[in-house]
């Protein structure tokens, strides 16, 4: 399903650079991709705000990756939304668009309708990057923080990549006179690219988490701080709305800063989810364990908890001691 006319710059994350300080950033638009990932699910509202923002996090952060690598974002909280966890696939080739997955593990008892942060509790905030096979994965973990998950993704880079990170974001269903309602979303992610802090061996492990504040000092603190007052000025229509393009947003937020813009990404809703991986995934299991797994009406079934996908298997054919199909 479509919603009024596309814009060239839905469902793409432009790179850009201010030649002036030494920052860089995205501006990051997801609207299709949003409806896909959410259409999956029946989530309650205060969750679906939670998704979304989390997988404009993840296009954002993710643009930076190689051709062919996975990132994956992933919060795990002992409150009403006990996880929320996304994937980024980069593109296999330049020019591809990239895949972005997401889905949310929550108790619906405690789920309500106050503000989306409150849903979750304590907990923590990961990022992973899978560069493939013959590697080992890195990740990265850092308390949860802050009223929102952009917060955390802010604490993350001081704290793990001692990167100063900033986000602005906006996000939720949007309705034209004749269009349905859905989705948009847009933000604009800055990160100054400075030495690691000195301030960072003396604060860490003493309880204290670090923020952008605690990295810059002297011109890069004020260039910091400078950046940070324009990008203060967006308007949520700005970043949201039919009218004004990422390049434009960016001449009016920081003309006076030089910004650079390099070629725009596109990103899509895709899973990566296929009855082979779920093959793959039950060949661990001995046939006394699959008759464990195995239904009432004798069978092994599997949902996708990104895309809803279900698949419906014989036992014999699945285990480490199973019977191939006759089709393979």
């Amino acid at each position: 399903m479509t919603f009024g006319p596309k814009l060239a710059w839905d469902d793409t994350v432009l790179p850009f650079q201010l030649d002036a300080t030494n920052m860089r950033g995205r501006v990051a638009r997801l609207d299709g991709v949003l409806d896909g990932i959410l259409k999956q699910h029946d989530y309650p509202p205060a969750v679906e705000a939670l998704v979304a923002e989390m997988a404009l996090l993840t296009a954002l952060i993710g643009q930076t990756i190689k051709l062919r690598w996975k990132l994956s974002l992933q919060i795990q909280s002992k409150g009403a939304v006990r996880m929320i966890a996304t994937d980024y696939y980069a593109p296999q080739k330049e020019g591809e668009a990239a895949r972005i997955r997401a889905y949310a593990s929550f108790d619906p008892e405690r789920v309500n309708d106050s503000v989306p942060m409150h849903q979750v509790g304590e907990g923590y905030f990961a990022i992973m990057i899978d560069q493939g096979q013959g590697t080992a994965p890195y990740q990265g973990i850092t308390p949860l923080t802050g009223t929102t998950l952009s917060d955390c993704a802010e604490a993350y880079f001081a704290q793990s990549e001692q990167l100063p990170t900033r986000f602005s974001l906006s996000f939720g269903r949007s309705a034209g006179p004749d269009e349905p309602e859905h989705w948009r979303a847009g933000g604009i992610m800055l990160q100054h690219m400075p030495k690691a802090s000195p301030f960072a061996a003396t604060q860490e492990g003493n309880g204290n988490v670090l923020t952008a504040s605690d990295l810059v000092e002297g011109e890069e603190e004020e260039n910091w701080n400078r950046v940070n007052i324009l990008l203060d000025t967006v308007e949520e229509l700005e970043l949201i709305g039919p009218i004004v393009p990422p390049t434009d947003l960016l001449v009016r937020l920081f003309h006076e800063e030089g910004p650079r813009v390099y070629d725009a990404q596109a990103v899509r809703f895709g899973c990566t989810c296929s009855e082979d991986r779920v093959r793959q995934s039950l060949s661990i299991y001995s046939a006394r364990d699959i008759e464990k797994m195995t239904t009432d009406d004798g069978r092994v079934t599997a949902d996708c908890q990104f895309c809803g996908a279900h698949y419906d298997l014989d036992p014999a054919t699945v285990g480490f001691d199973a019977e191939k199909p006759a089709s393979e």
